[in-house]
């Protein structure tokens, strides 16, 4: 009996397999239609209404129950015919970003000044290809699978807190939660994973340094903000450099700063905007602190006042080790097990890690890279693109993984 069994679970993971990939090439043309027609119309976080219009035409012409949530995004529904309590979640983020296109192509946006430069068009796209496959099977398993079409990953608070707040993740609550994201840095036909830590948390500095302000050819009168600020920039690197564990991934930037005065003229004040990342929560709260009493303690011994906002963003984005690992198993089992990587600790934040705190997930990249085709930009680059025979891939991987997921 035991032997039985082992064999009908292989018998069925390779028709299984087959099955779905040869649904993805059937849908590929279709879901290519949608990245581009996504690509071309991108829209604003927490203004996606055409793209949440686009969404709710093609799951209805699917015929896959939705229902509205967080403004712009979407909340769908497919479950199996089969007896199962068994309940997962698919993510993809639908907004994209104030970049002007520079690409020469087809499908190069129409809205002046915003632009698909983070993938998010062939995210949005790839899912709603899984979930057309996942309907096409849903006599072939069992348990739900709720699809969630997020508005507004790129900027804070994220379109995440909102999809929880208003009950993505109740009635019925998801055991688990797959999404992926696309990296030029990994060729098309590849995929990496990383367990445990895998992105950093985001916090948003804001600087204001005050002194006082004159004639810049006479500098003992004044108390310069503009050199006060530039002591501040150099003292605050010193979090990262000596205070923090060197174990521990840190990233402190200084990103914009405003010195309004003039050739001969000393402001009195500057402002400043920056960034603290890191993947340790303990850390991160300790460092906040620091980063407030550098800052003021900087200003006052020069004679001047600071004051420090922090504004605390997305958690760090941690992978539960179990679902990694085995979702590393069926990748290679879909792509060929040459095809699957590591994916090394980056620094970026995503709004996906507020899911993670309530469920076990596996967030995972998938390559659109290719050098022959000269498709190198990096994310949120004007350049960006992809290879989009990707598409092929990312749509029945990810339907493979929600049914081997749901285990039946």
């Amino acid at each position: 009996p035991a032997f039985t069994k082992c064999l009908n679970k292989t018998v069925f993971s390779i028709m299984l397999l087959a099955r779905i990939k040869e649904l993805a090439r059937h849908i590929y043309p279709e879901v290519r239609q949608q990245r581009r027609y996504l690509h071309q119309h991108p829209e604003l976080s927490f203004h996606e209404f055409n793209t949440c219009n686009y969404i709710k035409e093609v799951l209805d012409k699917n015929g896959i129950a939705w229902t509205p949530i967080a403004d712009t995004g979407i909340l769908a529904i497919i479950t199996g015919d089969l007896p199962s309590d068994q309940v997962i979640a698919l993510r993809a983020d639908i907004d994209a970003l104030p970049i002007t296109e520079l690409n020469n192509v087809p499908y190069k946006s129409v809205q002046a000044g915003v632009m698909h430069a983070c993938g998010h068009d062939a995210h949005t796209s790839s899912l709603l290809g899984v979930a057309s496959i996942l309907q096409t099977l849903k006599a072939e398993f069992g348990g739900v699978v709720k699809l969630l079409f997020q508005p507004a990953e790129e900027v804070f608070p994220g379109g995440a807190t909102q999809m929880l707040r208003e009950g993505a993740f109740e009635n019925p609550r998801p055991s688990a939660i797959i999404g992926q994201h696309v990296t030029p840095t990994l060729p098309v036909g590849r995929i990496a994973l990383r367990k445990d830590r895998f992105m950093a948390s985001m916090d948003e500095l804001r600087i204001t340094v005050r002194g006082k302000g004159g004639h810049g050819a006479q500098p003992h009168q004044n108390i310069d903000p503009v050199i006060i600020a530039a002591h501040i920039i150099v003292a605050l690197q010193q979090v990262v450099s000596r205070r923090s564990n060197p174990a521990t991934p840190s990233v402190l930037s200084i990103g914009k700063v405003i010195a309004d005065g003039s050739v001969n003229v000393v402001p009195d004040s500057v402002y400043m905007e920056g960034t603290f990342r890191t993947m340790n929560e303990a850390w991160r709260e300790e460092a906040h602190k620091l980063i407030a009493k550098i800052a003021s303690g900087t200003a006052e011994t020069m004679g001047g006042t600071c004051n420090v906002e922090i504004r605390k963003g997305y958690p760090s984005l941690v992978n539960n080790e179990a679902l990694t690992e085995q979702i590393r198993v069926w990748a290679g089992e879909f792509l060929g097990e040459e095809n699957v990587g590591d994916a090394p600790l980056w620094m970026a934040a995503e709004d996906f890690a507020y899911y993670t705190e309530h469920a076990d997930s596996c967030f995972y990249l998938l390559g659109t890279g290719n050098n022959e085709k000269g498709i190198t930009s990096d994310l949120h680059t004007p350049t960006f693109d992809i290879d989009e025979s990707a598409l092929g891939l990312s749509t029945g991987l990810m339907a493979y993984i929600a049914i081997r997921l749901l285990g039946n």
